[in-house]
């Protein structure tokens, strides 16, 4: 069983125990003070999906602005008076990076789930207990696949939605476009990525060239779905994408029959988060990624409780510290980000075992149709 234990020490120093073959090697960032540590926080009330109010199951983001609040802003007498509300934002984002000082900056992330895969019609067909114990540990069914799974034809048109969208507020809303692109590296988040906005008219300094990164995953399991291709069938497939550095040839993190645990993956969501801000100056980035490695980043506080050292320790917003909003297939979701660069050891934390997944002892029934 994979066994590891991480101490987040700074934004750039990570001390990691571990399986000899168990190696993730995420871009590292800028060396900062041995004393200093980043802090993330959302900063709330420009977009809807901040409200406690909206319900994640109802809300569309294309029929209202990406959620952007129809709001004044305290610069607003420094706008022209043709300026849309995404531009009134985009230079109200501009002055608190102006305004923020040296330890502190400020980013819009626009996290973007996948659209539907096929791992997401085998769940839905055989119902969640029997995928997770039986199905989901197989590459496919014999008609289907969906080890490191594809969209269908459904989440193609998801992902071309989104497509038409941000046309739609380029063209209207004249949206601040992604000055970086991010995406997760199984093969639905990058055909999801291609789909939104590689035909997008976007200026020449800011093409669509995504850098894909190891720690953007879905949450790591025993199911097929999670494990990742090769480094070469990604190069081949997508052959404009850029690889971080030190990404590995073979999936190092897929474990058989074993699952990280929720404070696992929100350690490597602020890695990853800390790589990104740390070595990334433009204000306004997209992620591809997942509908558990998105509701990771946006996390805040989270419990841990077990025996030993760890017992009863609270890690307070370890990531965004945004309200839990999950994702359908093909949403998104912006974020104002403000990262702030703290003097001073940052807390201790570690991960714990990651356990086993409970598989049948035979192969369950099939649905029955109704």
């Amino acid at each position: 069983m994979l066994s590891m234990v991480f101490e987040l020490l700074t934004v750039s120093t990570l001390a990691v125990t571990c399986a000899a073959h168990w190696a993730p090697r995420p871009t590292p960032g800028p060396q900062h003070p041995a004393a200093d540590h980043v802090t993330y926080t959302t900063v709330k009330g420009f977009f809807l999906q901040d409200e406690d109010t909206t319900v994640p199951a109802t809300f569309d983001y294309t029929a209202q602005n990406f959620g952007l609040i129809n709001r004044t802003y305290p610069t607003d007498n420094k706008c022209d008076r043709s300026f849309t509300q995404w531009q009134k934002f985009e230079h109200y984002v501009d002055t608190l990076n102006k305004r923020g000082g040296k330890n502190v900056d400020y980013k819009v992330l626009f996290l973007g789930r996948h659209g539907e895969g096929y791992h997401n019609v085998a769940e839905s067909y055989y119902g969640t207990p029997a995928w997770n114990c039986y199905w989901s540990l197989l590459d496919g069914n014999g008609t289907s696949v969906w080890a490191d799974a594809h969209i269908t034809p459904n989440g193609v048109a998801q992902a071309e939605k989104a497509a038409n969208y941000w046309a739609s507020r380029i063209t209207l809303q004249k949206i601040p476009l992604p000055e970086s692109y991010y995406t997760s590296p199984l093969t639905r988040c990058l055909e999801t990525a291609s789909l939104t906005f590689s035909k997008l008219p976007l200026p020449r300094k800011q093409p669509f060239i995504p850098t894909v990164k190891e720690f953007f995953r879905e949450g790591i399991s025993g199911h097929t779905c999670d494990r990742r291709s090769s480094k070469t069938y990604i190069h081949n497939s997508f052959p404009t994408y850029k690889f971080e550095r030190g990404f590995s040839e073979q999936d190092l993190l897929f474990e058989e029959d074993f699952a990280e645990q929720s404070i696992d993956q929100d350690i490597r969501s602020k890695i990853v988060l800390d790589d990104v801000f740390g070595s990334d100056e433009n204000t306004w980035l997209s992620v591809t990624s997942h509908s558990g490695e998105i509701a990771s980043l946006l996390r805040g506080k989270f419990s841990l409780h077990s025996s030993g050292e760890m017992g009863g320790m609270l890690i307070k917003d370890l990531v965004l510290g945004h309200q839990d909003f999950r994702l359908s297939t093909g949403a998104v979701i912006p974020v104002l980000v403000k990262a702030e660069t703290i003097k001073g050891d940052a807390p201790v934390t570690s991960t714990v075992a990651w356990s086993s997944i409970s598989t049948c002892s035979t192969v369950p029934p099939l649905p029955t149709a109704t």
